[in-house]
Formats: C-alpha cells, structure tokens, sequence
C-alpha cells in the first residue's frame, strides 16, 4: 500500500525516482524498492518525503503509524529498568531522552545535552536560551522547535531534517552539518563562524544579518537563499545552486569551486582580487560585482 502511494504521487507530480532519490538524497534503487514493497523510510525520510509530494504524513495512514509506534517503544527497554541505579546509589540522575517522540515541550534554559535528543522525532518544542555546545543530533528529525539565543558551538549535527524551526541569534561556531536537509528555518542573526555544512541541503532559510566567516559549504544543494553582508574565508565546494542570490554582499577571500555559477545571482556585489578570480573562473555574471579596493 505505502508503496503504491508513493509511486501514484511521484507520477502525477511527473517526479522520476532519480529526481525523487535526489531530493531525498538516497540512491534510487532505495525509491524502486519502496514502490515495490521490498522496504520502507524510516521515520525521518517520511517527514521529508511528504513535502517533497505536498501531502500530509497522514496520507501514509497506518505505516507512518507503525514506523513512530516502533520509534516510541524502543525508547526505554523494559529489561533496562532492572538495569538502572537507583537514587540512592547516586546523587544525580543520568536522564537520557534519546529514541523519543517529543511534542508540544518546553526544554528551554537546559544544558550539557550532547548526545541525550539522538534519534529522536522533535516537532514544536521549545529550547530557547539553551546551551547545546557540543550536542550530537544524530538521525533526528526536528520540526517547527524554537531554539532562539541557543548555543550550539562545536556540535555535529548528522543525517537529520531540521525544518521551519527558529534560530534566532544562535551561535553555531565550529558546528558541523554533515548529510542533513535543512529547510524553511529562521537564522536570523546567527553566528555560522566556522560551520561546515557538507553532503546535505540548505534551501528556503532566513539568513537576514548572519556571521560568515570560515564557513563551508561541501557537496550541499543549495536553494532560495539570499547571502548579504560580508562573507569572508569562506568556501563554496561542489555545490548544487538554484535561486541563489548574493545581494549587497562584500566576497573576501571566498572560495567557489564549481563547474558553473550561472544559476547564482549578484546584486551590488563587491569583491576582493582572489574572490573575483573564483567567481569569473566559474563563469558567474560579473555586471554587478566591482572590484574592492586595497
């Protein structure tokens, strides 16, 4: 059944299984096995694959059901309890809220989180003003949470899809985005120092007034963005663009290495000598670039 939806739906959107597997970022062998029955997405590639289709995670009905029913059940093993201190064994509990099914709850002000939220699915939660320095978010699936004024600094955040969640004023130095799709999030004002977003998506996020500087972008597909500002020592390697547009934007020793820039747009653009050199190597439009000065 799960798999005759998906087919029907990709058809009538007129979306190959190479086109879907790309945006999923799978190989398309895992789609054909899908529509045939042979497996199923796990729960994270449902959230993702639903707005891929337009449709609601209802649409899947009883197999999404199943896939967050197992999610949830394995979240503390019944031959754990036996297993765990007990209070007066020590004076502070070791809590761990990972393998859970998180909604409607509010974890501001928490800290030294690391690795307590792995494989979890998170939607409208709030963690504002949390300190997460190093956290690892492994394979979770976050959805409209509100991590505003949050400090995520040295974290690795690792095959996830963080969607329309707010990052307002977060600082993200040294943080590491490795094979994640990251959609219609707010980061306004945030600090991207040192982040490497590599191997996933950056499309339809708000970046009005964030801090670029030593930031990289590996293998992303990036999509409906709007770069301003001063982007300095940072990097654009074997990126796929789309709606990209850099506007009122100063380039200092950005690095672009990529078959072709055309689908970039620049605004009022300015740009150091070795910027400039990247930028017309790869073939950008150049009418609204000038040179800077020394």
């Amino acid at each position: 059944m799960i798999g005759n939806k998906i087919a029907e739906t990709r058809k009538k959107l007129n979306i190959s299984q190479a086109q879907l597997a790309e945006r999923l970022f799978i190989s398309s062998q895992a789609v054909g096995k899908w529509e045939r029955g042979e497996s199923m997405p796990d729960l994270i590639t449902f959230n993702r694959l639903a707005e891929i289709l337009g449709v609601d995670l209802n649409f899947f009905s009883e197999s999404f059901q199943s896939v967050a029913s197992e999610m949830t059940s394995n979240e503390f093993p019944k031959k754990q309890w036996s297993e765990l201190p007990s209070m007066k064994q020590t004076k502070k509990a070791n809590w761990d809220m990972s393998r859970g099914n998180w909604v409607d709850a509010d974890f501001s002000g928490l800290k030294n989180l690391h690795e307590k939220f792995s494989s979890s699915n998170m939607q409208r939660c709030l963690f504002i003003g949390s300190n997460m320095s190093e956290l690892l978010l492994k394979s979770n699936n976050v959805d409209s949470c509100d991590f505003s004024g949050s400090n995520f600094s040295n974290s690795h955040i690792q095959n996830s899809n963080l969607a329309n969640n707010l990052f307002k004023n977060c600082s993200l130095k040294e943080t590491e985005f490795t094979g994640s799709y990251i959609c219609g999030c707010n980061f306004a004002g945030a600090d991207f120092t040192g982040v490497v977003i590599k191997s996933g998506g950056f499309e339809k996020n708000i970046i009005d007034g964030a801090v670029y500087n030593r930031t990289s972008f590996i293998d992303t597909y990036i999509a409906d963005i709007v770069f301003s500002g001063i982007v300095e020592d940072c990097s654009f390697e074997n990126c796929t663009f789309k709606k990209v547009i850099f506007q009122n934007a100063t380039l200092i020793n950005t690095f672009f290495k990529n078959k072709s820039l055309k689908r970039i747009r620049f605004i009022d653009c300015q740009a150091d000598k070795i910027s400039y050199a990247f930028l017309k190597n790869g073939k950008a439009d150049l009418a609204s670039i000038s040179m800077l000065t020394e």
